[in-house]
């Protein structure tokens, strides 16, 4: 039986990974780099969809080798202890502006966020492996997912919420900003991680795999189960890119700016932030809310619906800072969704990674986890790849001044641009939310 601690422990892993690093890099990455660091749409496009094939190569092999670590420390919790401190430090390190021309800033780019993709991946397959050895028990698997989707969420509100009242304390240009508060976020992801590292246990033995073989990687392409989770796993990151990573566009072109009721600011990360706090609350509400639905499967796809039918009413909200609450409402009730599933997800995920054993005889529990991690990348980098892109199709042009370094953004096309950014934060979604919940019903494993 696992203690609060443990939970908690295995909540923070989640707080750092997701609700910290993960949130800034799907929400505030793609206009930090175009609207600050001065990347070129095409070429923000470009870094994300590189990183992807950089992805392919590093996940499954970052899982292969995690189930094959043997230490004092157990199979899984040494990657997060001694990965923590590259894990802030680089992420510091993206979020910094160096005074450099247009190629030299790619080059700065390129170079970190592929780096943080690694050191991303080192840390996150691990971590999501952690849940495969735990514990054994189903329900306490449903507990462990549903204390790392509150901390997730827990964290990822506190961030987002902060965001822009940090910025305003720390004062200067945007990019110092994005500097000061990439160093702070970064040492309490370290100390986070480090954290969960040290309190979680390691119960379940596995039946590690004696050598690397092909035939690991043929059975899980063969393995139904598998194929369907990692393809609701990239959906759900997809439709969270969309949302994240489009809201700052929303507020900066199609609502003006920053939205100010009296002494409260309402920007996108406050805006997402609110969401967060559905989502850390729903999250928990998961494991009965389940119970209550009869199986994992279904539960999910109960939970896409929601998803999908509010996105689309989302369509319909005039384009106005006056409706800002409605928005707000529409987007809570999206959020109850995206909370409900969230911890159903990797729950799914250690269930497919039993049937593996149980099938083949030998534990993949890294692998298959890393899958998740890569979905998850896939999932919001392919978003904030095909946004730049459309962006940059219906108008929206930015460039580096090559004498003083400054980030020049144009508009050739403003009502263009405007219907582009509302679609891409409501019907696109709601079409992957769609697509979703088809693939959770299609889950063959009925728990």
């Amino acid at each position: 039986m696992a203690s609060l601690s443990e939970k908690i422990g295995y909540a923070l892993g989640d707080a750092a990974s997701g609700g910290i690093t993960w949130k800034i890099m799907s929400t505030a990455f793609p206009i930090f780099f175009t609207n600050v660091f001065g990347l070129s749409f095409a070429d923000a496009a470009a870094l994300m969809l590189i990183a992807r094939m950089f992805d392919v190569v590093t996940d499954p092999l970052m899982g292969t080798i995690a189930d094959r670590t043997q230490s004092r420390w157990g199979t899984y919790r040494p990657w997060l202890i001694f990965g923590s401190i590259p894990f802030g430090i680089i992420f510091a390190c993206l979020l910094f502006t160096p005074e450099m021309g247009p190629e030299g800033k790619r080059v700065w780019a390129y170079t970190f966020y592929l780096l943080m993709m690694a050191v991303y991946t080192l840390v996150n397959v691990p971590y999501g492996s952690l849940l495969g050895v735990m514990t054994s028990d189903d329900n306490e698997k449903n507990e462990f997912s549903s204390y790392r989707m509150v901390g997730a969420y827990a964290m990822g509100f506190i961030t987002l919420l902060s965001f822009p009242y940090l910025q305003k304390m720390v004062g200067g240009t945007e990019a110092h900003q994005y500097a000061v508060l990439g160093a702070s976020f970064g040492l309490l992801a370290t100390v986070m991680t480090l954290a969960c590292g040290l309190l979680t246990k390691e119960r379940v033995k596995n039946i590690r795999p004696e050598k690397f073989s092909f035939q690991q990687y043929k059975n899980l392409i063969t393995n139904k189960p598998w194929l369907l989770m990692t393809a609701v796993a990239m959906c759900t990151n997809f439709f969270n890119g969309f949302r994240y990573a489009v809201a700052g566009y929303m507020f900066t072109y199609c609502l003006n700016g920053d939205i100010t009721l009296g002494s409260f600011i309402i920007n996108f990360t406050v805006f997402m932030a609110i969401g967060e706090v559905t989502c850390m609350i729903f999250g928990g509400v998961s494991p009965a809310f389940t119970k209550w639905i009869g199986s994992k499967r279904m539960a999910f796809v109960w939970s896409s619906v929601i998803c999908c039918v509010t996105s689309v009413l989302y369509f319909f909200i005039p384009m106005d800072p006056s409706y800002i609450w409605l928005m707000i409402v529409v987007s809570i009730l999206t959020s109850v969704g995206a909370g409900l599933y969230s911890p159903l997800l990797w729950s799914m995920y250690a269930d497919v990674s039993d049937y593996a054993t149980e099938r083949d005889g030998t534990s993949s529990t890294g692998l298959i986890f890393s899958s998740a991690t890569m979905a998850q990348k896939f999932g919001g980098a392919i978003s904030g790849s095909l946004i730049a892109a459309l962006l940059g199709v219906a108008g929206l042009v930015s460039s580096t001044d090559e004498l003083t370094g400054e980030t020049i953004v144009t508009i050739t096309d403003e009502e263009s641009v405007k219907t582009m950014v509302w679609s891409m934060f409501s019907l696109f979604p709601a079409v992957i939310a769609l697509a979703m919940g088809w693939l959770a019903y299609k889950f063959p494993l009925k728990k």
